[in-house]
């Protein structure tokens, strides 16, 4: 039984008869260098694109925190209103000298429902603020991946280029390389 195995794919040999003699064929050697720095830039794209994603992701999770504050505080809110009119409704029914109290408790309720509104709103404006950071990252991260994907695409026409000799594919592949590299940079630039 043999230890080593070795299958070829459809076109492994031509692959590996192109890297046997890149030495003779400059054109190759050429492609070889351009997929490698492309697959680079690629792999920093794709990195980024990763990266922009997780912080949207961070950014909805913290809107989504915040605005679970607001509507606690909306229900404290009402709550506190509740109290406040079962407050000013006690000071109507019960005798003069308990009605004071009552009614000093309801002020003290109005007061608390001032503080949680104001709260809820102020929080419901942060949760907003994050809201937009959200989609500006994950704006980014659509940018990051259009680039990745036109330089992986210029990357699978090089190894065309290898394989048919169709010099004609290099357009094509500076092309989408140049489409990518612009696309990196919108993104680059929070555009």
């Amino acid at each position: 039984m043999t230890e080593h195995f070795h299958v070829h794919g459809p076109h492994d040999h031509e692959l590996e008869h192109a890297a046997h003699n890149a030495h003779l064929d400059p054109f190759s050697g050429r492609i070889a260098v351009t997929t490698a720095i492309l697959a680079t830039v690629a792999a920093l794209f794709s990195y980024q694109g990763g990266a922009s994603q997780a912080n949207s992701a961070r950014h909805m999770s913290t809107a989504a925190i915040i605005k679970t504050e607001a509507a606690n505080r909306w229900d404290r809110f009402q709550i506190t209103n509740n109290r406040q009119h079962i407050a000013e409704l006690a000071a109507l029914l019960v005798s003069s000298d308990k009605a004071e109290s009552f009614r000093a408790e309801a002020q003290r309720y109005k007061q608390e429902m001032q503080e949680d509104r104001v709260a809820a709103e102020r929080l419901e404006v942060e949760a907003k603020s994050w809201d937009r950071r959200s989609e500006a990252e994950l704006h980014l991260h659509h940018r990051w991946a259009q680039a990745t994907t036109a330089l992986q695409i210029s990357i699978a026409m090089a190894a065309i280029l290898l394989l048919t000799r169709r010099h004609w594919l290099q357009y094509a592949i500076f092309g989408l390389a140049g489409l990518g590299g612009l696309l990196g940079l919108l993104a680059l630039l929070h555009i």
